[in-house]
Formats: structure tokens, C-alpha cells, sequence
């Protein structure tokens, strides 16, 4: 009776020391991954601040991406049709292209592109109203 008691001490003894050595492992496996997921966040926590330093600023694919896009093209058509000596063209096309800076300024809520736009939109559409010769020559 005495070997069997050695014994049954014996195996939870065993017992309690794979236990122990079970949760020894883990506890270090545990602490290897927390290790590992605190590396991983700040790694990706520094490639998210490279991407952001070099992705375009503003939204793409948008109604207003649509517009500053078209205002562009405009503008630079109209500049190219007043050199042209295509005046009324040119001159229309400048002016939609400001109203277009307009509208996107105001999507943006900003003031500069605002102002600057209505301003050459200003100064563009009183040389059309002060100039109606312009008109006259086209359509006849």
C-alpha cells in the first residue's frame, strides 16, 4: 500500500511538472507573440506614414476631381485660343473654367482658389460684355 501511494505521488508530481513545463511554454509563446504584434503595428504604422507622405492629397474619382480636371483643360484651351487671336472662344472658354475653380474652391473650402477664380472670371466676363463686337463677328 505504501508503493502504491509513492506511486499515485509519483504521477501527479509528473503530472504537475508537464503542467507547469506545458504552461511554461505558453506563457513564452504568449509573450513571443505579443512581442511580435507590437513590431508588426509599429511596422505598419511607419509604412502607413510613407504612403500617406506620398499619395495624392486630393480625392480621385469625384464629381469635384471631375471638374478641377475639366477647368484645367479650359483654361489652358483658352489661354491658347487668346494667343490664337480666337478671342471669343478662348475668352468663353477661360470663363468656364473659372466658374469650374469657383465650384471647386467651394468643395474644397478654399478661399484662395475661390477668390483668384472669380476675380479672372470677373475680369474675363466684363471683357466679353464691354467687347460685343466679338459676338457680332461670330454670327454673321
Amino acid at each position: 500500500m505504501t508503493k502504491e501511494l509513492e506511486h499515485d505521488d509519483l504521477s501527479e508530481t509528473a503530472e504537475t511538472g508537464k503542467m507547469h513545463n506545458i504552461t511554461s511554454k505558453a506563457g513564452r509563446l504568449a509573450m513571443e507573440l505579443s512581442a511580435e504584434k507590437k513590431r508588426l503595428a509599429q511596422e505598419l504604422e511607419e509604412l502607413q506614414g510613407e504612403y500617406d507622405d506620398i499619395k495624392p492629397l486630393t480625392p480621385t474619382g469625384t464629381r469635384d476631381w471631375y471638374v478641377k480636371w475639366g477647368s484645367m483643360i479650359l483654361g489652358v484651351l483658352g489661354v491658347f485660343l487668346i494667343s490664337a487671336e480666337i478671342y471669343l472662344f478662348g475668352q468663353i472658354a477661360y470663363l468656364i473654367s473659372a466658374i469650374g475653380w469657383i465650384y471647386v474652391g467651394m468643395q474644397w473650402g478654399d478661399r484662395a482658389i475661390m477668390i483668384g477664380s472669380a476675380i479672372s472670371g470677373t475680369a474675363v466676363a466684363m471683357f466679353l460684355i464691354e467687347n460685343p463686337m466679338l459676338f457680332s463677328q461670330f454670327f454673321n
